[in-house]
């Protein structure tokens, strides 16, 4: 194996990591000065001495289809929760309140990059042009995944907190390492006249939360260490299940980023124009061997962490309503409408497009098999184990009980009539 082929260490280019930090902190500033906002609540746009120019690039048309993207995953967001409600899933996890974060990261990604999504991604999901009936599978129980990762460079959910981090990291070493023998291939003449690959970065989701796991610490440093492409992106949506984010960290979690030697941004994660602008920065510095970007989208979780969470039994009912008046679509509607850049055909369109979506997620999960939770108790162990044996009695006999009921009850009915 020649020497073009062989890892960087952590001791290569110290002077240019430092130069890199150095043009880093020039253009976007001190690390602790206000989040990026480019739209606000009341609708209006303004300006980003940086990110300004990344605003101007979107046309009316990618503005109306951020509004579409957001919607149509807010929809499907309501229809899976009641199919968790009728029985129909054995867990969902909502999303209501973060689609500018998820639709403006998504859409700021190319077909090449790569995406490490936690549980919650699904607006990312559909960025990315996976089937969201699919991601129905695993919250019925019937699928480890639901989709093929290869089709759509989406990988599949992880629900162990932070476990995609260090996967993200090693990913995009790998896609730094490809480009590199790509490079020496073409130097040396070998590349057989084929176009280059496009360069590629990784994006990786975690929540505020899962920010304070270990897994997320050593893949920054490895990331910083090995200059990997990979921008980290944490929705800081306040709360971890009932643990607020003020208990995970004391500073903005974008700060964290100058510990490791890389650029932290924050940026108003209900703002889907600043949250594009933030990430195609992020993914073009990283692209460009630039290394790694924290984006810490400072948004909120409106409803409940998961389906079998109450969130009124830990935080005020003012909270939730101060953080409904930042509603990410309905500051973009204003922009639309003032702007004159949408009108109410388009709505309306966008209402009937999210009826069809999620008639069409309905029916989808009702063809699906009934899973049978006997699946988990033999898939626990590769062979028979006495204590799984000795649970799967007891659910056996609980689930008994149940029909014995039944039986009963039938047999009552039947009395009262006879």
């Amino acid at each position: 194996m020649g020497a073009t082929h062989l890892p960087s260490t952590e001791f290569d280019g110290t002077d240019m990591d430092d130069q890199l930090e150095a043009a880093a902190e020039a253009r976007l500033g001190n690390p602790a000065t206000p989040m990026v906002q480019l739209l606000g609540p009341d609708g209006v746009l303004g300006t980003d001495p940086v990110f300004s120019e990344y605003a101007q690039r979107l046309d009316a048309e990618k503005l109306r289809g951020f509004y579409a993207d957001m919607a149509a995953i807010r929809r499907f967001d309501q229809e899976a929760t009641a199919l968790q409600r009728q029985g129909q899933l054995a867990l969902w996890v909502p999303l209501t309140g973060q689609e500018a974060a998820q639709i403006g990261s998504g859409r700021a990604s190319q077909p090449q990059d790569y995406i490490f999504p936690t549980y919650r991604e699904h607006g990312v999901a559909l960025t990315r042009n996976v089937d969201l009936a699919e991601l129905l599978r695993q919250f019925r129980g019937i699928s480890n995944g639901g989709w093929n990762p290869k089709d759509t460079n989406f990988h599949l959910y992880t629900l162990v907190l932070a476990a995609q981090t260090p996967h993200a990291v090693g990913y995009a070493m790998g896609i730094q390492r490809d480009q590199k023998l790509a490079a020496a291939t073409a130097a040396a003449g070998d590349a057989g006249g084929q176009a280059p690959e496009p360069k590629a970065a990784v994006v990786v989701y975690f929540g505020d939360g899962a920010s304070s796991e270990g897994d997320v610490h050593e893949s920054m440093v490895f990331a910083s260490s090995y200059n990997a492409p990979v921008v980290f992106f944490c929705q800081n949506n306040h709360w971890a299940i009932s643990v607020p984010s003020s208990v995970q960290t004391r500073i903005p979690l974008s700060n964290r980023a100058k510990g490791y030697g890389f650029p932290g941004i924050r940026v108003d994660g209900n703002d889907v124009i600043a949250v594009h602008a933030v990430t195609e920065w992020a993914l073009e510095h990283a692209r460009e061997g630039k290394g790694p970007v924290l984006i810490e989208a400072f948004t909120y979780r409106v409803g409940a962490h998961t389906t079998a969470d109450d969130p009124t039994k830990y935080r005020e009912s003012a909270e939730e309503a101060l953080w409904r008046a930042k509603d990410p679509l309905e500051r973009l509607e204003k922009y639309l409408r003032t702007e004159g850049l949408a009108d109410e055909a388009f709505f309306a369109q966008v209402k009937a497009d999210g009826d069809e979506l999620a008639a069409y997620v309905r029916k989808t999960t009702y063809d699906l098999e009934t899973p049978d939770i006997r699946t988990a108790f033999a898939n626990t162990y590769v062979e028979a184990h006495p204590l799984v044996a000795e649970e799967l009695a007891w659910f056996e006999e609980y689930s008994a009980g149940f029909a014995d009921e039944a039986t009963a009850d039938r047999a009552d009915t039947g009395a009262a009539h006879s």
